[in-house]
Protein backbone atom coordinates (compact mmCIF):
# COMPACT_ATOMS: atom_id res chain seq x y z
CA UNK A 1 0.00 0.00 0.00
CA UNK A 2 1.29 3.50 -0.78
CA UNK A 3 0.61 6.27 0.72
CA UNK A 4 1.91 9.47 -0.68
CA UNK A 5 0.91 13.55 -0.07
CA UNK A 6 0.19 15.00 -3.74
CA UNK A 7 3.13 17.84 -4.30
CA UNK A 8 1.55 21.05 -4.37
CA UNK A 9 -0.74 20.93 -1.34
CA UNK A 10 -0.62 23.20 2.12
CA UNK A 11 2.51 20.95 2.85
CA UNK A 12 4.66 22.84 0.25
CA UNK A 13 6.71 25.33 0.53
CA UNK A 14 6.06 28.13 -2.71
CA UNK A 15 9.72 27.39 -4.16
CA UNK A 16 11.01 25.16 -1.18
CA UNK A 17 13.10 27.99 0.16
CA UNK A 18 10.97 28.34 3.54
CA UNK A 19 10.57 32.04 2.54
CA UNK A 20 6.76 33.30 2.05
CA UNK A 21 5.59 35.19 -0.50
CA UNK A 22 5.07 37.95 0.30
CA UNK A 23 7.03 40.90 1.88
CA UNK A 24 6.14 44.60 2.07
CA UNK A 25 6.86 46.81 -0.51
CA UNK A 26 4.99 48.94 -3.07
CA UNK A 27 4.87 50.42 -6.24
CA UNK A 28 6.37 53.50 -6.98
CA UNK A 29 4.00 56.71 -6.68
CA UNK A 30 6.54 58.66 -9.48
CA UNK A 31 7.28 56.89 -12.30
CA UNK A 32 10.37 58.90 -12.69
CA UNK A 33 11.84 58.37 -8.90
CA UNK A 34 14.90 56.87 -9.02
CA UNK A 35 15.77 53.59 -6.49
CA UNK A 36 17.81 55.25 -3.31
CA UNK A 37 21.23 53.94 -3.94
CA UNK A 38 24.28 53.89 -2.01
CA UNK A 39 26.13 56.44 -3.81
CA UNK A 40 23.89 59.31 -2.70
CA UNK A 41 25.09 58.96 0.53
CA UNK A 42 24.98 62.92 2.18
CA UNK A 43 28.48 64.28 2.84
CA UNK A 44 28.87 67.00 5.56
CA UNK A 45 28.44 66.48 9.41
CA UNK A 46 25.54 65.15 10.97
CA UNK A 47 24.35 67.70 12.69
CA UNK A 48 24.20 69.66 8.64
CA UNK A 49 22.58 66.41 7.46
CA UNK A 50 19.45 66.69 9.67
CA UNK A 51 18.69 69.83 9.07
CA UNK A 52 18.34 69.61 5.40
CA UNK A 53 15.86 66.98 5.89
CA UNK A 54 12.34 68.16 5.00
CA UNK A 55 9.88 68.50 7.53
CA UNK A 56 6.57 65.93 8.05
CA UNK A 57 4.25 68.88 7.22
CA UNK A 58 6.02 70.09 4.37
CA UNK A 59 6.53 66.54 2.90
CA UNK A 60 2.69 65.98 3.03
CA UNK A 61 1.93 69.10 1.01
CA UNK A 62 3.33 67.65 -1.76
CA UNK A 63 0.70 67.01 -4.55
CA UNK A 64 1.71 63.32 -4.67
CA UNK A 65 2.19 62.89 -0.85
CA UNK A 66 -1.55 64.90 -0.16
CA UNK A 67 -3.04 62.65 -2.83
CA UNK A 68 -1.76 59.56 -1.47
CA UNK A 69 -3.01 60.63 2.02
CA UNK A 70 -6.67 60.94 0.90
CA UNK A 71 -6.74 57.55 -0.84
CA UNK A 72 -4.37 55.85 1.54
CA UNK A 73 -4.98 57.63 4.88
CA UNK A 74 -2.85 59.87 6.61
CA UNK A 75 -1.25 57.42 9.02
CA UNK A 76 0.14 55.08 6.15
CA UNK A 77 1.67 58.20 4.18
CA UNK A 78 3.09 59.48 7.52
CA UNK A 79 4.49 56.28 7.70
CA UNK A 80 6.09 55.90 4.83
CA UNK A 81 7.45 59.53 4.97
CA UNK A 82 9.04 58.44 8.64
CA UNK A 83 10.90 55.76 6.93
CA UNK A 84 12.46 57.96 4.31
CA UNK A 85 12.96 60.56 7.10
CA UNK A 86 14.92 57.93 9.42
CA UNK A 87 17.56 56.15 5.41
CA UNK A 88 18.64 59.92 5.40
CA UNK A 89 19.29 60.35 8.91
CA UNK A 90 21.09 56.93 8.30
CA UNK A 91 23.16 58.05 5.85
CA UNK A 92 21.66 55.73 3.12
CA UNK A 93 20.12 58.46 0.77
CA UNK A 94 20.94 62.21 0.40
CA UNK A 95 18.25 64.36 2.39
CA UNK A 96 17.14 66.08 -1.23
CA UNK A 97 16.04 62.71 -1.59
CA UNK A 98 13.54 62.06 0.91
CA UNK A 99 10.41 63.34 -0.95
CA UNK A 100 10.88 61.37 -4.05
CA UNK A 101 11.84 58.15 -2.04
CA UNK A 102 8.61 58.58 -0.18
CA UNK A 103 7.11 58.86 -2.77
CA UNK A 104 8.59 55.41 -4.60
CA UNK A 105 7.72 53.70 -1.15
CA UNK A 106 4.08 54.16 -1.20
CA UNK A 107 2.22 50.95 -1.19
CA UNK A 108 -0.59 50.17 -4.09
CA UNK A 109 -3.88 50.26 -1.94
CA UNK A 110 -4.37 50.88 2.45
CA UNK A 111 -3.90 47.12 3.02
CA UNK A 112 -1.18 44.69 3.66
CA UNK A 113 -2.03 41.76 1.55
CA UNK A 114 0.04 42.38 -2.51
CA UNK A 115 -1.12 40.72 -5.64
CA UNK A 116 1.63 37.89 -6.30
CA UNK A 117 2.24 36.39 -9.85
CA UNK A 118 1.71 32.66 -9.04
CA UNK A 119 4.24 30.93 -11.19
CA UNK A 120 4.59 27.73 -8.68
CA UNK A 121 3.04 25.30 -10.95
CA UNK A 122 0.12 24.88 -8.39
CA UNK A 123 -3.12 26.13 -9.94
CA UNK A 124 -4.74 26.32 -6.27
CA UNK A 125 -2.10 27.34 -4.18
CA UNK A 126 -3.52 27.87 -0.63
CA UNK A 127 -0.86 30.19 0.30
CA UNK A 128 -1.35 32.13 -2.46
CA UNK A 129 -4.73 32.15 -1.65
CA UNK A 130 -6.41 29.56 -3.68
CA UNK A 131 -8.30 30.49 -6.88
CA UNK A 132 -7.79 33.57 -8.47
CA UNK A 133 -11.38 35.33 -9.28
CA UNK A 134 -12.19 35.62 -12.99
CA UNK A 135 -12.23 39.71 -14.06
CA UNK A 136 -16.22 39.46 -13.92
CA UNK A 137 -16.26 37.85 -10.05
CA UNK A 138 -13.69 40.94 -9.23
CA UNK A 139 -16.00 43.76 -11.17
CA UNK A 140 -19.51 42.25 -9.14
CA UNK A 141 -17.22 42.54 -6.15
CA UNK A 142 -16.57 46.27 -6.53
CA UNK A 143 -20.07 47.01 -7.47
CA UNK A 144 -21.21 45.04 -4.43
CA UNK A 145 -19.00 47.35 -2.30
CA UNK A 146 -20.93 50.13 -1.82
CA UNK A 147 -25.16 49.78 -0.79
CA UNK A 148 -26.69 46.89 -2.70
CA UNK A 149 -30.06 44.85 -2.58
CA UNK A 150 -28.57 41.63 -0.91
CA UNK A 151 -31.78 41.38 1.04
CA UNK A 152 -34.11 43.96 -0.45
CA UNK A 153 -36.41 43.54 -3.30
CA UNK A 154 -36.38 46.93 -4.58
CA UNK A 155 -40.15 46.27 -6.81
CA UNK A 156 -41.29 45.81 -3.00
CA UNK A 157 -39.44 47.77 -0.67
CA UNK A 158 -39.55 45.02 1.79
CA UNK A 159 -37.02 42.28 2.58
CA UNK A 160 -35.99 39.63 0.55
CA UNK A 161 -33.95 36.63 0.82
CA UNK A 162 -30.21 37.15 1.03
CA UNK A 163 -28.32 36.31 -1.97
CA UNK A 164 -30.65 35.10 -4.18
CA UNK A 165 -29.58 35.57 -6.95
CA UNK A 166 -26.21 33.90 -6.44
CA UNK A 167 -28.66 30.95 -4.56
CA UNK A 168 -30.85 30.88 -7.57
CA UNK A 169 -27.04 30.61 -9.66
CA UNK A 170 -26.07 27.89 -7.60
CA UNK A 171 -29.30 25.97 -7.89
CA UNK A 172 -29.05 26.43 -11.96
CA UNK A 173 -25.41 24.72 -11.71
CA UNK A 174 -26.26 21.52 -9.85
CA UNK A 175 -30.03 20.88 -11.12
CA UNK A 176 -29.74 17.51 -8.80
CA UNK A 177 -29.75 19.14 -5.78
CA UNK A 178 -33.21 20.21 -4.30
CA UNK A 179 -31.77 22.97 -2.16
CA UNK A 180 -28.61 24.75 -2.30
CA UNK A 181 -26.79 27.13 0.67
CA UNK A 182 -23.54 28.80 0.87
CA UNK A 183 -21.38 29.39 4.00
CA UNK A 184 -17.83 30.91 4.67
CA UNK A 185 -16.07 27.78 3.82
CA UNK A 186 -16.18 24.04 3.27
CA UNK A 187 -15.02 23.04 6.63
CA UNK A 188 -17.80 25.27 8.00
CA UNK A 189 -20.43 23.49 5.73
CA UNK A 190 -19.38 19.87 7.09
CA UNK A 191 -19.67 21.45 10.63
CA UNK A 192 -23.49 22.91 10.06
CA UNK A 193 -24.24 19.78 8.33
CA UNK A 194 -22.54 17.80 11.81
CA UNK A 195 -23.89 20.19 14.00
CA UNK A 196 -27.90 20.26 12.74
CA UNK A 197 -28.12 16.79 11.62
CA UNK A 198 -26.13 14.98 14.04
CA UNK A 199 -25.46 16.64 18.08
CA UNK A 200 -25.69 14.42 20.51
CA UNK A 201 -26.05 11.08 17.60
CA UNK A 202 -23.26 9.66 15.94
CA UNK A 203 -21.55 10.23 12.73
CA UNK A 204 -20.58 6.75 10.82
CA UNK A 205 -17.00 7.04 8.83
CA UNK A 206 -14.27 5.02 7.37
CA UNK A 207 -10.90 5.28 9.41
CA UNK A 208 -9.45 5.49 6.20
CA UNK A 209 -11.21 8.93 5.27
CA UNK A 210 -10.23 10.41 8.99
CA UNK A 211 -7.82 12.74 6.94
CA UNK A 212 -6.06 15.67 8.33
CA UNK A 213 -5.19 18.68 5.61
CA UNK A 214 -3.04 21.99 5.59
CA UNK A 215 -1.72 23.48 8.97
CA UNK A 216 -2.67 20.23 11.27
CA UNK A 217 -6.88 20.56 10.73
CA UNK A 218 -7.61 17.37 11.83
CA UNK A 219 -11.46 16.64 10.31
CA UNK A 220 -12.20 14.51 13.38
CA UNK A 221 -11.58 17.21 15.65
CA UNK A 222 -13.65 19.22 13.78
CA UNK A 223 -16.98 16.86 13.89
CA UNK A 224 -16.10 16.12 18.00
CA UNK A 225 -16.33 19.87 18.01
CA UNK A 226 -20.02 19.89 17.21
CA UNK A 227 -21.14 17.24 19.56
CA UNK A 228 -21.50 14.48 17.45
CA UNK A 229 -19.49 10.98 18.47
CA UNK A 230 -17.38 9.27 15.38
CA UNK A 231 -18.58 5.59 15.17
CA UNK A 232 -15.72 4.69 12.98
CA UNK A 233 -15.54 1.68 10.91
CA UNK A 234 -13.11 -0.72 8.05
CA UNK A 235 -9.59 0.09 8.29
CA UNK A 236 -7.42 2.45 6.61
CA UNK A 237 -7.07 0.80 3.39
CA UNK A 238 -10.75 -1.44 3.36
CA UNK A 239 -14.07 -0.41 4.00
CA UNK A 240 -16.90 -2.22 2.86
CA UNK A 241 -20.64 -1.31 2.38
CA UNK A 242 -21.32 -4.08 5.18
CA UNK A 243 -19.02 -2.26 7.56
CA UNK A 244 -21.37 0.66 7.59
CA UNK A 245 -24.55 -1.53 7.34
CA UNK A 246 -23.25 -3.31 10.61
CA UNK A 247 -22.47 0.47 12.53
CA UNK A 248 -25.81 2.00 11.44
CA UNK A 249 -28.44 2.45 13.93
CA UNK A 250 -31.30 4.43 15.70
CA UNK A 251 -27.57 6.79 17.02
CA UNK A 252 -26.61 7.70 13.53
CA UNK A 253 -27.61 11.21 12.43
CA UNK A 254 -25.56 10.44 9.16
CA UNK A 255 -23.16 8.53 7.47
CA UNK A 256 -20.16 10.63 6.13
CA UNK A 257 -18.02 10.01 2.87
CA UNK A 258 -14.55 12.41 2.81
CA UNK A 259 -12.85 12.56 0.15
CA UNK A 260 -8.81 12.11 0.63
CA UNK A 261 -8.18 15.08 -1.20
CA UNK A 262 -4.63 15.64 -0.20
CA UNK A 263 -2.62 12.03 -0.51
CA UNK A 264 -3.52 8.48 -2.43
CA UNK A 265 -4.29 5.02 -1.22
CA UNK A 266 -3.27 2.58 -3.37
CA UNK A 267 -2.57 -1.28 -4.10
CA UNK A 268 -4.91 -3.53 -1.66
CA UNK A 269 -7.68 -1.24 -1.19
CA UNK A 270 -11.79 -0.87 -1.33
CA UNK A 271 -14.00 2.10 -0.67
CA UNK A 272 -17.59 1.61 -0.59
CA UNK A 273 -19.52 3.71 -3.22
CA UNK A 274 -22.28 6.02 -2.81
CA UNK A 275 -24.96 4.22 -4.40
CA UNK A 276 -23.92 0.93 -2.24
CA UNK A 277 -24.76 3.25 0.97
CA UNK A 278 -28.00 5.01 -0.06
CA UNK A 279 -30.18 2.33 0.89
CA UNK A 280 -29.18 2.02 4.74
CA UNK A 281 -31.88 4.14 5.77
CA UNK A 282 -30.26 7.03 6.90
CA UNK A 283 -28.74 10.33 5.13
CA UNK A 284 -25.64 9.67 3.49
CA UNK A 285 -23.32 13.22 3.63
CA UNK A 286 -20.68 13.42 0.83
CA UNK A 287 -17.75 15.84 1.26
CA UNK A 288 -16.13 16.16 -2.36
CA UNK A 289 -13.65 19.02 -0.97
CA UNK A 290 -12.67 20.78 -4.00
CA UNK A 291 -15.64 22.29 -5.31
CA UNK A 292 -16.26 20.10 -8.81
CA UNK A 293 -20.00 20.62 -9.65
CA UNK A 294 -19.64 18.28 -12.35
CA UNK A 295 -17.28 15.92 -14.05
CA UNK A 296 -14.13 17.36 -15.69
CA UNK A 297 -12.46 15.11 -18.68
CA UNK A 298 -9.27 16.56 -17.39
CA UNK A 299 -9.88 14.73 -14.20
CA UNK A 300 -11.84 11.92 -14.34
CA UNK A 301 -10.85 10.76 -10.97
CA UNK A 302 -11.82 13.89 -9.24
CA UNK A 303 -15.15 13.25 -7.48
CA UNK A 304 -17.71 15.66 -8.57
CA UNK A 305 -21.78 17.06 -7.04
CA UNK A 306 -23.43 15.78 -9.57
CA UNK A 307 -22.43 12.29 -9.75
CA UNK A 308 -22.60 11.97 -5.99
CA UNK A 309 -26.24 13.38 -5.76
CA UNK A 310 -27.36 11.24 -8.75
CA UNK A 311 -25.83 8.17 -7.01
CA UNK A 312 -28.14 9.29 -3.85
CA UNK A 313 -26.01 11.09 -1.58
CA UNK A 314 -28.63 13.34 0.71
CA UNK A 315 -25.96 16.20 0.93
CA UNK A 316 -22.62 17.28 -0.39
CA UNK A 317 -20.41 19.87 0.90
CA UNK A 318 -17.67 21.18 -1.19
CA UNK A 319 -15.17 24.16 -0.95
CA UNK A 320 -16.12 27.59 -3.63
CA UNK A 321 -11.96 28.78 -3.65
CA UNK A 322 -10.78 25.56 -5.81
CA UNK A 323 -12.01 23.72 -8.68
CA UNK A 324 -14.98 26.26 -8.97
CA UNK A 325 -12.45 29.29 -9.21
CA UNK A 326 -14.68 31.40 -7.12
CA UNK A 327 -14.42 32.95 -3.50
CA UNK A 328 -13.59 31.07 -0.52
CA UNK A 329 -17.00 30.05 0.56
CA UNK A 330 -18.90 25.95 1.66
CA UNK A 331 -21.63 25.11 0.05
CA UNK A 332 -24.10 22.94 0.66
CA UNK A 333 -25.98 21.11 -2.10
CA UNK A 334 -28.72 18.31 -1.52
CA UNK A 335 -32.43 18.00 -0.58
CA UNK A 336 -34.51 20.49 0.03
CA UNK A 337 -35.39 19.32 3.45
CA UNK A 338 -31.97 18.72 4.83
CA UNK A 339 -30.75 22.12 3.22
CA UNK A 340 -33.79 24.23 4.75
CA UNK A 341 -33.28 22.80 8.05
CA UNK A 342 -29.60 23.59 7.85
CA UNK A 343 -30.39 26.98 6.64
CA UNK A 344 -32.75 27.29 9.21
CA UNK A 345 -30.34 26.54 11.82
CA UNK A 346 -29.36 28.77 14.36
CA UNK A 347 -25.66 28.23 13.51
CA UNK A 348 -26.05 29.08 9.67
CA UNK A 349 -26.64 33.01 11.18
CA UNK A 350 -22.98 32.72 12.72
CA UNK A 351 -21.49 30.64 9.08
CA UNK A 352 -22.90 33.17 6.37
CA UNK A 353 -21.19 35.19 3.79
CA UNK A 354 -21.14 38.35 3.09
CA UNK A 355 -22.26 40.41 0.39
CA UNK A 356 -18.58 40.82 -1.65
CA UNK A 357 -18.47 36.61 -1.48
CA UNK A 358 -22.53 36.01 -2.43
CA UNK A 359 -21.39 38.78 -5.68
CA UNK A 360 -18.14 36.93 -6.60
CA UNK A 361 -19.84 33.56 -6.66
CA UNK A 362 -22.77 34.60 -8.47
CA UNK A 363 -20.05 35.64 -11.56
CA UNK A 364 -18.02 32.84 -10.91
CA UNK A 365 -21.13 30.80 -11.81
CA UNK A 366 -22.93 32.81 -14.74
CA UNK A 367 -20.03 34.16 -15.61
CA UNK A 368 -16.51 33.42 -18.34
CA UNK A 369 -14.34 30.27 -17.87
CA UNK A 370 -12.54 31.28 -14.97
CA UNK A 371 -8.52 31.25 -14.30
CA UNK A 372 -8.92 28.38 -12.85
CA UNK A 373 -10.39 26.66 -15.51
CA UNK A 374 -8.38 28.24 -18.23
CA UNK A 375 -4.96 27.27 -16.19
CA UNK A 376 -6.35 23.24 -16.02
CA UNK A 377 -7.38 23.30 -20.06
CA UNK A 378 -4.16 25.35 -21.47
CA UNK A 379 -2.37 23.70 -24.02
CA UNK A 380 1.28 22.36 -23.18
CA UNK A 381 2.63 23.62 -26.87
CA UNK A 382 0.92 27.40 -26.39
CA UNK A 383 2.79 26.59 -23.20
CA UNK A 384 6.07 26.08 -24.36
CA UNK A 385 5.64 28.74 -27.24
CA UNK A 386 5.08 31.15 -24.44
CA UNK A 387 8.32 29.73 -22.10
CA UNK A 388 10.47 30.12 -25.57
CA UNK A 389 9.40 33.86 -26.20
CA UNK A 390 10.43 35.29 -22.88
CA UNK A 391 12.90 33.27 -22.88
CA UNK A 392 14.48 34.72 -25.93
CA UNK A 393 13.81 37.79 -24.97
CA UNK A 394 15.56 38.02 -21.53
CA UNK A 395 18.41 35.93 -22.81
CA UNK A 396 18.90 39.13 -25.66
CA UNK A 397 19.50 41.23 -22.37
CA UNK A 398 21.92 39.42 -20.79
CA UNK A 399 20.17 37.31 -18.58
CA UNK A 400 20.73 33.40 -18.20
CA UNK A 401 17.15 32.34 -18.97
CA UNK A 402 15.94 29.03 -20.37
CA UNK A 403 12.68 27.56 -21.87
CA UNK A 404 12.02 24.18 -19.99
CA UNK A 405 9.28 21.67 -19.74
CA UNK A 406 8.36 20.39 -16.33
CA UNK A 407 4.98 19.31 -14.87
CA UNK A 408 2.18 21.16 -12.91
CA UNK A 409 -0.34 20.04 -10.04
CA UNK A 410 -4.11 21.15 -8.97
CA UNK A 411 -2.89 22.09 -5.48
CA UNK A 412 -5.64 23.07 -2.96
CA UNK A 413 -6.23 19.62 -1.87
CA UNK A 414 -7.41 18.38 -5.64
CA UNK A 415 -7.09 15.83 -7.39
CA UNK A 416 -3.67 13.84 -5.56
CA UNK A 417 -1.58 12.22 -8.14
CA UNK A 418 -2.30 14.18 -10.71
CA UNK A 419 0.10 15.56 -13.23
CA UNK A 420 -0.46 18.73 -15.94
CA UNK A 421 2.27 18.49 -18.30
CA UNK A 422 3.81 22.16 -18.47
CA UNK A 423 6.49 24.72 -19.42
CA UNK A 424 8.64 27.40 -17.50
CA UNK A 425 11.25 29.76 -17.52
CA UNK A 426 14.64 28.42 -15.76
CA UNK A 427 16.84 31.10 -14.10
CA UNK A 428 19.65 31.02 -11.57
CA UNK A 429 19.01 29.72 -8.13
CA UNK A 430 19.13 33.63 -6.33
CA UNK A 431 16.35 35.44 -8.48
CA UNK A 432 14.18 33.00 -6.47
CA UNK A 433 14.27 35.49 -3.44
CA UNK A 434 14.63 38.61 -5.73
CA UNK A 435 11.54 38.03 -7.52
CA UNK A 436 9.79 37.45 -4.76
CA UNK A 437 10.73 40.65 -2.81
CA UNK A 438 10.80 42.88 -5.84
CA UNK A 439 7.83 45.59 -6.89
CA UNK A 440 5.96 42.79 -9.03
CA UNK A 441 6.33 39.89 -6.78
CA UNK A 442 7.10 36.77 -8.57
CA UNK A 443 6.77 33.12 -6.31
CA UNK A 444 8.23 30.38 -7.91
CA UNK A 445 9.45 27.06 -6.95
CA UNK A 446 13.16 25.94 -6.79
CA UNK A 447 14.27 22.80 -8.79
CA UNK A 448 17.60 21.34 -9.58
CA UNK A 449 19.16 24.24 -8.30
CA UNK A 450 17.24 26.56 -10.69
CA UNK A 451 14.60 29.15 -9.91
CA UNK A 452 11.33 27.84 -12.21
CA UNK A 453 8.59 30.25 -13.18
CA UNK A 454 5.81 27.86 -14.22
CA UNK A 455 3.55 28.85 -16.87
CA UNK A 456 0.63 27.25 -16.82
CA UNK A 457 -1.42 29.13 -13.64
CA UNK A 458 -0.03 32.49 -15.29
CA UNK A 459 -2.27 33.81 -17.55
CA UNK A 460 -0.58 35.20 -20.88
CA UNK A 461 -1.42 38.66 -20.14
CA UNK A 462 0.82 38.71 -16.99
CA UNK A 463 3.79 37.38 -19.16
CA UNK A 464 4.86 41.06 -19.84
CA UNK A 465 5.22 41.70 -16.08
CA UNK A 466 6.87 38.56 -15.60
CA UNK A 467 9.50 39.47 -17.79
CA UNK A 468 9.64 43.43 -16.30
CA UNK A 469 9.89 41.63 -12.69
CA UNK A 470 13.01 39.01 -13.76
CA UNK A 471 14.96 42.06 -15.37
CA UNK A 472 13.89 44.26 -12.16
CA UNK A 473 15.49 41.05 -10.36
CA UNK A 474 18.88 40.68 -12.09
CA UNK A 475 22.11 41.44 -10.23
CA UNK A 476 23.24 44.33 -10.62
CA UNK A 477 26.86 43.05 -11.24
CA UNK A 478 24.43 41.27 -14.57
CA UNK A 479 23.60 44.96 -15.22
Amino acid sequence: MERRVAPGTDDRDPDMSGHGPGVPAGPPGRPDAPAPAASDAPRGDGADVRRRIPRTDVLLRDPLLAGAARRLGDDVVKGVIRRAQDRAREGRIAPERVLDTAVALLPGTAGGLRPVINATGVLLHTNLGRAPLSQAARQAVAAAAGPTDVELDLATGVRARRGRSALAALAARVPDAGGVHVVNNGAAALALAATALAAGREIVVSRGEMVEIGDGFRLPDLLVSTGARLREVGTTNRTTAADYAAATGPETGFILKVHPSNFRVTGFTRAAEVGELAGLGVPVVVDIGSGLLAPHPALPEEPDAATALRAGAALVTASGDKLLGGPQCGLLLGRTDLVGALARHPLARALRVDKLTLAALEATLTGPPTPTAAALTADPDRLGDRAARLAAALAADGIDARAVTGTATVGGGGAPGVTLPSAALSLPEPYALALRTGRVPVVGRLEGGRCLLDLRAVPPEDDEPLAGAVRAARPAAER
